[in-house]
């Protein structure tokens, strides 16, 4: 009898870290996009390192991202800790993104507070856009290194911006 491949629900991000000593500064509405992004994540994500799988391993993953020296680094590992894959990636393809992103949430943060319910939701779809193809953008760099879906890609994403807040 031969082994069936692991299922599916194996290729995930069970738990996800982001480097304190990268993150200087974040306001209480960034700290709740953190947090929602992180839920949303675990709750439901489609991950496999493909180097690490080829290898045999399995999920489900701990991913710990960094930023260090201009470079997104994601640190992969099993459920105990053992590193299986470690990946650098250059964000300066993202640094345009992440400032049209920070910009547009800025705005969509002040528009909650006084603008008009039509005012809010342009500028929601202006951020879902930019979100949008900051996502496209991070699959594309995962080509080859990380199988993942565009919704993982999105809140990956988020995660990455909350990297760059410098205050």
């Amino acid at each position: 009898m031969t082994e069936s491949p692991p299922a599916p629900e194996d290729h995930r991000i069970a738990r996800i870290d982001l480097d304190q000593e990268t993150i200087i500064w974040r306001s209480a509405d960034i700290e709740q996009e953190r947090r929602i992004a992180i839920f949303d994540l675990i709750e439901d994500n489609t991950f496999r390192p493909i180097r690490a799988a080829a290898r045999g391993a399995q999920g489900p993953y701990h991913l710990r991202l960094a930023v260090y020296e201009g470079r997104l680094h994601l640190t992969v590992a099993d459920e105990g800790g053992a590193v299986l894959e470690e990946l650098l990636l250059g964000l300066a393809r993202f640094r345009r993104p992440i400032r049209e992103y920070f910009a547009i949430c800025d705005s969509y943060y002040q528009a909650i507070r006084k603008a008009t319910p039509a005012e809010i939701e342009t500028i929601d779809m202006a951020r879902r856009g930019i979100h949008n193809r900051a996502a496209e953008l991070l699959l594309e760099r995962f080509d080859g290194k990380i199988e993942t879906d565009f919704a993982t890609a999105r809140r990956l994403f988020t995660l990455i911006c909350v990297l760059h807040i410098k205050g």
